[in-house]
């Protein structure tokens, strides 16, 4: 008996250690490509080439298939130039890890993030503080991101999977999904120079990307494309039981990160985010402020979730399913000046403020950021179509209470409605 408590504690030990070096490896990827020396990672600039370099050098170590033949050092980039008044060049970086099974080795899942972000930030830029010039370091949006897929190329790597996988970091996402979009339009192509890829993009028959994984709240995340394939539900449930995640699925693989180039090309996708926070393309968006065991879970889920994608027995089928973000095509009249939690992954009751802008209506009123809203003007809020419902029934100019669950404590504020900007 002894003995045996004695391996128990010892394979507990070692299990722990992993864990800590796998967190730690993951901390340091966010610490240099957040840092002030990369300056925002912009496409084109020397913080880009830098950002590039590191990952490539990841990738190289790992000994990884490159995609273009040439010489070693540049075989991992795949380049493209976008801009009408100002031409940039600046690259995805793609590299190739073959499958062990005969047949469905032919079959890629692509795994990828992106690795640009918003440089200096300032007018026109996409930062949420366009007055103010200075590093957006992108620790969030998307470093975390990045780093996850680097552990998944070395989980990978040891664990060999019977499809083939493409790990992939796109460049100018923050531009217009520029970079993936380039690299699908390149898969159309018949380029001889390509190789370890598909001989054209029907080939990847899945996409999983990770994009803002460094904030987990509550064990939660959100699971977006889970109906874009008539497995995809089942298996991001079973992954979620796995890994102790509380996961919220949207059925439709649309949305402003790189999954949606894919989609657009009749490609089944998963989205994994943890969602949106104040730090949200501003300077703030640093390392210190990741939850790095969040980060660990969003890795275990991952793996179990890439496990099954690229293990199942038949080719994923894709399924067109509509957009159902119908908050972004409502016109309200009036504004909360908030973003609520499109995750829905919380189990408390209600609907999360995960982010309220200062000056706005609910934050003069008193509402903060990680408020959870209850009701509107008497009504209750359960979900994001309650909160869609309750905002189209309001007028400008008027003052509705909301009640909030702050805590533990039940707090109603008085909230003056403002028009909606049009």
């Amino acid at each position: 008996m002894r003995n045996r408590l004695i391996i128990f504690s010892f394979a507990f030990a070692l299990v722990l250690q992993t864990h800590a070096q796998k967190q730690d490896d993951m901390r340091k990827a966010v610490e240099y490509l957040a840092s002030q020396e990369l300056g925002g990672r912009f496409p084109a600039t020397a913080g880009d080439t830098l950002a590039s370099e590191y990952i490539v050098g990841q990738l190289r170590s790992l000994k990884l298939k490159p995609i273009v033949k040439g010489k070693k050092r540049i075989g991992f980039y795949h380049n493209f130039t976008y801009g009408k008044d100002v031409e940039r060049t600046t690259h995805n970086i793609i590299a190739v890890l073959p499958g062990k099974d005969k047949q469905l080795r032919n079959e890629y899942i692509v795994v990828g993030s992106h690795y640009d972000h918003l440089g200096l930030g300032g007018k026109n830029s996409g930062s949420r503080r366009p007055d103010t010039v200075a590093v957006h370091p992108g620790a969030d949006d998307n470093a975390s991101g990045d780093a996850v897929v680097l552990e998944l190329a070395k989980y990978f790597k040891k664990v060999r999977a019977k499809r083939s996988i493409i790990f992939a970091f796109f460049g100018a996402e923050e531009q217009g999904l520029i970079g993936s979009k380039n690299f699908l339009e390149w898969m159309k192509q018949d380029d001889n120079k390509r190789i370890h890829l598909p001989q054209d993009k029907n080939g990847i028959v899945a996409m999983v990307n990770l994009d803002m994984v460094g904030r987990m709240r509550d064990h939660a995340m959100s699971v977006s494309g889970t109906g874009t394939s008539s497995e995809f539900k089942a298996m991001a449930e079973q992954a979620a039981e796995q890994t102790g995640l509380n996961i919220s699925c949207t059925p439709d693989g649309y949305g402003p990160s790189d999954h949606a180039s894919f989609v657009a090309a009749d490609i089944p996708v998963l989205f994994l985010t943890t969602g949106g926070h104040m730090e949200y393309h501003t300077p703030d968006d640093v390392p210190s402020t990741l939850n790095y065991d969040g980060m660990q879970q969003t890795l275990e889920f991952s793996q179990k979730l890439i496990s099954q994608l690229a293990n199942m027995p038949k080719t994923p089928d894709y399924i067109s399913v509509p957009s159902s973000n119908t908050m972004k095509h409502a016109n309200f009249k009036v504004t909360l000046g908030l973003m609520p939690d499109v995750m829905g992954a919380s189990r408390i009751p209600g609907l999360r403020a995960d982010i309220v802008v200062a000056g706005k209506p609910a934050h003069t009123a008193g509402i903060r950021s990680g408020d959870i809203i209850q009701e509107i003007d008497g009504k209750p809020v359960k979900n994001m179509d309650d909160y869609m419902q309750r905002l189209s029934e309001l007028e400008p100019e008027t003052t509705i209470p909301v009640k909030v669950l702050r805590g533990e404590e039940i707090l109603t504020f008085q909230v003056h409605l403002k028009p909606a900007k049009k």
